[in-house]
């Protein structure tokens, strides 16, 4: 995945960066990521499998949150 596809799929907009605000930790990153994949496919992801990496890091730097902590997030 390259750095635009990057930024065109998995860049919070205004209105999910207010959703995930309120949230912390393994949550915020997990919430911040069905968000965008939803907004792309149309429906909630089964699992982390669905996530590539260069994505959850990508996320993970938008909501300041380390990107291990999806490991802790409850799918």
């Amino acid at each position: 995945m390259d750095q635009d596809e990057l930024i065109d799929r998995w860049t919070l907009v205004d209105d999910e960066l207010n959703l995930v605000a309120g949230k912390r930790g393994a949550t915020k990153l997990g919430f911040a990521l069905m968000l965008r994949f939803y907004t792309e496919r149309g429906r909630f992801p089964h699992g982390r499998g669905e996530f590539p990496h260069a994505a959850v890091d990508y996320v993970a730097r938008q909501v300041v949150v380390g990107a291990t902590e999806i490991a802790c997030y409850e799918w």
